[in-house]
């Protein structure tokens, strides 16, 4: 499954990554994939830790340790965060 999501940019905005980027899409694609390869190497390294210091064994593509993965999302944290405060 993939997900689409959509930018909108002000006029101002548009011609400021103008300057910076060839294409504001590939640059506006390139960050967000390269943010996400980030997180999936975060991710697997913390599973990869917790499963061997359990004594377990992972297998399967970075993307199945990651779906597989019982993580925290961002708005999980916040609320959690918040609700401490």
């Amino acid at each position: 499954m993939t997900k689409q999501y959509t930018i909108i940019l002000t006029d101002a905005e548009d011609k400021a990554l103008s300057v910076v980027a060839l294409s504001q899409q590939d640059w506006i694609d390139n960050a967000v994939h390269e943010r996400c390869r980030i997180a999936i190497e975060e991710i697997v390294a913390a599973e990869v830790e917790r499963i061997t210091a359990e004594g377990g064994t992972l297998s399967g593509t970075k993307e199945d340790i990651v779906l597989a993965a019982p993580v925290e999302t961002a708005a999980e944290r916040n609320e959690r965060l918040s609700e401490v405060q």
